[in-house]
């Protein structure tokens, strides 16, 4: 039975309205009129199914080998920085002997010619004396001026053996360096064959065993971010027309449709399409839709990760009025 209200609270509230900005008269009619049963909340819902998902991750071996170790099983959690797997590294083990080994033969190379730069300085010294003094017995006639020749050639072959035996430090040195780049260079491939979760989330599939042999690039396991996981609905242009991002958003799902999840409005799509082949109605599937994302906080994941599966099917629910409250049975509802 349609409720009975005096006409005159209906015209004052219409009165009331001229005076208010258009979106605000809008919002509070709609209130109105959803007070007076003359409305009802559920008009300004949207909803559509979808299921759960979660953000996946590969986690790959960046070097070919084979699987010597995985270290964890399908449905654990693991932590970032834990170790997933490890690749058979004995070939990159004797690659970095050889690298080390580079490394002291470079080092005794350098050695050998500061040696040889501290016998070139001691020549020089020696021809520079030599030279001195046949320069002076040469201006005093005693000596000839082919003897002040042959001692300033002995002069200039020694500086130049010095400048040679100082090149040879230098080489010695940049050799060094090139050496121990190497060992690093492996060392790090080495790093690289023990595989390593790169975020926190739960082993979704194990893809490798031990013993078998992979490419470089291929997976070893696939991980869920724990903290990353939304329900895509697909919605007409009339639901997404005044929806934005950051608006709030309602889950109930299938295996407990006696909670209302809260989400986040965090992405529509900005193109329609049809709908996907995923959503149950024939009827459904043949319009044009916005996809949207709804995204539990990650508070509220962190809280019940345990409960968190992916695939659980259930109904999405957005308002098209962001001002119009979610009724009764769209009240936000968690286990205790």
């Amino acid at each position: 039975m349609r409720r009975a209200f005096p006409t005159f609270v209906f015209l004052s509230v219409l009165v009331g309205l001229g005076a208010a900005p258009p979106v605000q008269a809008a919002g509070f009619l709609d209130s109105v009129l959803i007070t007076l049963g003359l409305r009802s909340a559920e008009t300004d819902i949207s909803s559509s199914n979808g299921r759960i998902e979660a953000q996946s991750v590969d986690v790959a071996a960046k070097y070919a080998g084979r699987v010597s170790a995985v270290l964890v099983s399908e449905g654990q959690v693991v932590e970032a920085g834990q170790v997933i797997a490890q690749l058979d590294d004995r070939e990159m083990q004797a690659k970095l002997l050889g690298a080390e080994a580079q490394v002291l033969q470079a080092q005794a190379t350098k050695a050998q010619a500061e040696a040889a730069v501290m016998q070139a300085q001691s020549a020089v010294t020696v021809a520079q004396t030599t030279y001195d003094r046949t320069e002076k017995l040469q201006a005093q006639a005693i000596a000839s001026q082919g003897s002040l020749d042959d001692a300033r050639n002995a002069l200039e072959s020694a500086k130049a053996s010095l400048a040679s035996a100082q090149a040879a430090v230098s080489n010695g040195d940049a050799l060094i360096a090139a050496s121990n780049a190497a060992v690093e260079e492996v060392k790090v491939a080495i790093d690289d064959l023990t595989v390593k979760a790169p975020i926190r989330g739960r082993v979704q599939f194990r893809l490798h065993e031990p013993g078998e042999v992979i490419a470089a690039g291929t997976p070893v396991v696939t991980l869920l971010d724990l903290t990353d996981v939304y329900m895509n609905l697909y919605l007409p242009a009339d639901a997404v027309g005044t929806l934005s991002a950051d608006d709030e958003a309602r889950l109930i799902l299938d295996p407990i449709p006696q909670y209302v999840v809260p989400a986040k409005v965090t992405f529509i799509s900005p193109q329609a399409q049809f709908t996907p082949k995923s959503v149950e109605t024939q009827s459904e599937r043949e319009q044009l839709v916005f996809r949207v994302k709804l995204s539990i906080p990650r508070d509220l994941l962190e809280k019940f990760e345990d409960y968190v599966k992916v695939g659980v099917r259930g109904v999405g629910y957005v308002r098209k009025d962001p001002a119009v409250d979610w009724p009764a049975n769209l009240q936000v509802k968690l286990p205790q």
